[in-house]
């Protein structure tokens, strides 16, 4: 499922309640509107959410989800510092290996 693109100014509140309401198992993919650059936020336990930065730099994270948006913050900044507007993909159940998979066009 794909969402509207949101502006990035609004787009961490949006963000933290979709991934509040995410079930587990599944993921968000946020992408660039070029889309080369990504972050991918998968719900891997009831409070434990796996992140995965693919950009300028490539790095996992592990936090609950009361950290959450510190690095959402950090991580919107660092990988989309000129973007006004961030694509959301939603993922569904991913599994952690082939988390960042997805088509090239």
């Amino acid at each position: 499922m794909v969402y509207p693109m949101l502006d990035k100014a609004t787009a961490l509140p949006a963000l933290l309640r979709k991934l509040d309401k995410l079930p587990q198992g599944h993921a968000l993919d946020l992408r660039t509107y070029k889309r080369n650059r990504s972050v991918l936020i998968r719900r891997a336990g009831a409070d434990a959410f796996d992140v995965a930065e693919d950009g300028f730099h490539r790095e996992d994270f592990r936090v609950p989800f009361a950290d959450l948006k510190k690095l959402l913050r950090v991580l919107l900044k660092r990988e989309f510092p000129r973007s006004a507007k961030i694509r959301v993909y939603d993922l569904g159940a991913a599994e952690a290996a082939g988390l960042g998979e997805r088509k090239i066009i």
